[in-house]
């Protein structure tokens, strides 16, 4: 029996989660939460197979919690689900430790098969993915999100979505002298001006909606 942790804020979305899964016969639902804070608890008290988790969640975000849950439990196999599309997130989940990476309006089937596939151990990707993981390298210096470390990228993407530094700092559990650090670095590293350029940027990336 493949245990299973769903963890994402939408209630439409976790019910869509469940109806699937409560059709197979092989998958146990163990429990679920649209708190990202419950998810550290979960994992240290529940023994489960896949953790499906939100990359977006409003008080912290599931990139985060990824990282919290490998240092926890570095085996714990982990599938991300996202309203974005593939080149957005996937490939720094997969280096941060993720199992798989799903877009939500990926078909049944396909969910399904992630699951089964992580479950065991393996990695799930999907051929975009795995050809952007063969090019990655090749391309890091086309893309100049490749040169910022994971803080700087939660940082921007932040910025990006109209957080101020303080808002940043609760929500990363930084000082908000280390999120001014973060912010320099990546305006420097970007060769960007202000907090306005940052956000056009994001845009022009298309890191948000």
């Amino acid at each position: 029996m493949i245990k299973i942790i769903i963890a994402d804020d939408h209630q439409l979305i976790r019910e869509g989660l469940k109806r699937v899964i409560q059709r197979e016969t092989d998958f146990e639902l163990i429990a679920e939460t649209d708190n990202p804070l419950k998810v550290i608890e979960l994992v240290q008290t529940k023994e489960f197979d896949v953790l499906i988790l939100d990359i977006n969640f409003p008080q912290k975000s599931g990139f985060e919690v990824l990282k919290e849950v490998k240092l926890i439990k570095p085996q714990s196999r982990i599938l991300m689900l996202s309203i974005h599309p593939e080149e957005r997130y996937a490939l720094r989940t997969l280096k941060a430790g993720a199992s798989g990476y799903l877009n939500k309006d990926c078909e049944p089937e396909e969910l399904l098969n992630a699951i089964r596939t992580i479950s065991v151990g393996k990695k799930y990707i999907t051929p975009s993915i795995g050809d952007r993981l063969l090019s990655s390298k090749d391309n890091s210096l086309e893309n100049p999100l490749e040169i910022l470390s994971d803080r700087e990228f939660e940082v921007l993407r932040l910025i990006a979505e109209g957080k101020n530094q303080t808002e940043i700092a609760e929500m990363l559990s930084l000082g908000v002298s280390t999120v001014n650090t973060y912010r320099s670095r990546i305006l420097e590293k970007l060769e960007l001006k202000s907090d306005s350029e940052i956000v056009y940027f994001a845009m022009e990336k298309n890191l948000i909606d």
